[in-house]
């Protein structure tokens, strides 16, 4: 064990002992330094051996894209992070970490894994069946590259669509975000009948940390602004955006995640009420809080000044875990001082110390600190891309059949002479993807494996049709008077978090343009690809046949070929209102909604039943 004590008395090193004595010895056997350490989470880059055994640091994260290196198997990440590990049991305590990654849909850093749909595409599901089983097929992809702990999920009530973190959210329904959190019980294991109440738990080595975020209403900022201002009493907050954090509690979620944004103008990395007499004290949450990346810094401006004040008010407002992720030593030797000079009680800092050992040693982490190997053939398997493709027909929203209320375009015959395919996102995996994908904003192009629109439809069709591509119509192949019909997929491309805010929301990349353009010439089916509600005037949506909200589906693009070609119908209905124009925002239910131009729920299927909830 290296440097670890061989004292036989060590209780914290005996699995059979139950896990708040294991606390109790640990905690009682630390410096001051090494509980600092512990509320210590750092980016994987700066993560030196020295510094992490020096420190005892607590947690590491690989941001978005962090891996070893460009299209790193699983096998890499498992040697990375095992490394890490090593370097942590070498301490003089002998703490592994948590080790943290933002596998919100899917393993989505790791090249080949399994990327889902992501939470809008889940929500228009409403399947708490299939979200479980997401989740349970995440967990192992996450655990076959030896880290224990998913930044997931978001359980954000979006509530205006001009929000950059839209597509983050299930629904602007707070009924169907608390359905959607079985997603928790697949990450973290089933919890057992009798659990105490508010106490993390994870099931095993094959399970993950989940990990609630953000805490609380961030998808209800003034104007959908990033970061922004949520203005509400709390009895709307409460009802509103706290309700799925008790049904994640009552499932066992052993972290949650502070919001960047603000109560009533109040900070929630500093909002000492809602994080400690409301999530700890009220509802009863064991597990720990861990800031958001860099949160400390956005609690002054200019940003990351008067440190010391930001690091005192986050700590002493409940956060337990600060994810730093640079700059370390600055807040490690920040927080010594503050202790030392009695600004920060010494009962804080063991309340959070506590609350991170309890997760520890709750997922096991004390006994099997390194990779389960015997998971590596299970990242990017066919078992989880099947899922992956049932999530997609299920997510697909059908919002046109026809031009003719008795006539339905849809489904296309896959056996049509000879068929056209345009637009930016028909052979697109990373647009497909969306945010969150090999890196934080998402990218363009073959990023990962999977299957892209283009490569479904020449798949699904029959060997005597041909296929046209073309990203943007040419006047040529317009002139045509030989397609049975088009099919035109365009939408939004990738983006994160501020970079997606957008006042306007029309259909980025000429796509108007470039549907108006096939519509005056050939019957079109419209695949719309976006992480929200887009502008649709009147005019052009008249001009389509068949419009379907794809969302963004992931990596199996096969999901839509399954629909459009009638192997399956459609199941999935809005989980947000669909506005006619952006001014009638915010939109949404709970507000008269009877002039957007799709409500919440709705939804058509091919056999033309219509679903409204």
């Amino acid at each position: 064990m290296g440097k670890v004590e061989e004292d036989m008395n060590c209780i914290y090193r005996d699995p059979n002992e139950p896990v708040e004595a294991r606390i109790r010895d640990l905690l009682s056997r630390m410096t001051l330094k090494e509980k600092v350490g512990q509320m210590t989470q750092i980016e994987r880059r700066v993560a030196t051996p020295d510094a992490i055994k020096d420190l005892s640091i607590g947690g590491i994260l690989s941001a978005c894209g962090s891996g070893p290196f460009q299209k790193a198997l699983s096998s890499d990440w498992a040697d990375l992070i095992d490394g890490f590990q090593k370097s942590a049991l070498e301490s003089r305590l002998g703490i592994p970490l948590i080790y943290g990654v933002d596998a919100v849909h899917g393993h989505s850093s790791v090249y080949g894994a399994t990327i889902f749909p992501h939470n809008i595409g889940l929500g228009a599901t409403r399947d708490a069946d299939l979200v479980q089983k997401i989740g349970e097929a995440t967990a192992l992809e996450v655990r076959a590259t030896g880290i224990n702990c998913t930044f997931a999920p978001c359980v954000a009530v979006c509530r205006d669509p001009r929000w950059g973190r839209c597509y983050e959210s299930y629904s602007e329904d707070t009924e169907i975000v608390r359905k959607m959190t079985s997603i928790v019980t697949g990450l973290q294991g089933q919890l057992p009948h009798i659990h105490p109440k508010g106490y993390p738990f994870v099931a095993g080595r094959n399970k993950v940390i989940a990990c609630a975020k953000h805490f609380v209403g961030d998808g209800g900022t003034d104007g959908g602004k990033n970061e922004g201002n949520t203005i509400s009493s709390y009895e709307d907050l409460e009802g509103i955006h706290m309700a799925p954090y008790l049904d994640c509690i009552s499932q066992g979620v052993s972290t949650i995640m502070a919001s960047y944004s603000s109560w009533n103008g109040c900070k929630l990395h500093a909002n000492r009420f809602l994080l400690t007499e409301i999530l700890k004290d009220k509802l009863g949450f064991k597990g720990l809080i861990f800031s958001d990346w860099s949160g400390l810094d956005r609690l002054s401006e200019p940003r990351g000044s008067n440190y010391r004040s930001c690091i005192s008010s986050a700590v002493k407002a409940g956060i337990d875990m600060v994810m730093v992720p640079y700059e370390f030593k600055k807040f490690v030797e920040g927080l010594i001082d503050l202790v030392e000079s009695g600004e920060i009680s010494m009962a804080r800092i063991d309340d959070a110390v506590e609350r991170i050992l309890r997760v520890k040693f709750v997922a096991g982490l004390f006994e099997f600190p390194f990779t389960n190997r015997s998971l590596l053939d299970t990242v990017g398997c066919k078992l989880h891309r099947d899922l992956a493709r049932e999530a997609v027909r299920k997510s697909l929203v059908l919002l046109k059949n026809g031009k003719d209320p008795e006539k339905s375009f849809l489904p296309l015959d896959k056996n049509a002479k000879r068929i056209c395919v345009f637009g930016t996102h028909a052979d697109n995996l990373g647009y497909q993807c969306g945010g969150w994908t090999m890196k934080w904003s998402g990218g363009s192009g073959r990023i990962t494996i999977g299957t892209t629109i283009l490569d479904a439809i020449k798949a699904a069709v029959g060997d005597e049709t041909e296929v046209v591509y073309e990203q943007y119509p040419s006047a040529d192949t317009l002139a045509r008077q030989d397609f049975s019909f088009a099919i035109v997929a365009v939408g939004e491309e990738p983006y994160a978090e501020s970079l997606g805010d957008n006042s306007k929301l029309v259909i980025p990349l000429n796509g108007a343009d470039i549907i108006s353009s096939v519509a005056d010439s050939i019957p079109t089916l419209v695949i719309m690809v976006s992480g929200r509600p887009l502008l649709l005037e009147p005019l052009l949506l008249d001009k389509i046949d068949a419009l379907i909200a794809a969302w963004l589906p992931g990596s199996e693009g096969g999901g839509i070929a399954d629909i459009v070609f009638g192997d399956y119908d459609f199941k999935g209905r809005l989980p947000v209102t669909w506005f006619k124009q952006v001014e009638q925002l915010p939109l949404h239910i709970g507000i008269d909604s009877c002039d957007s131009l799709f409500p919440l729920g709705f939804g058509l299927t091919c056999n033309k039943e219509r679903s409204l909830d």
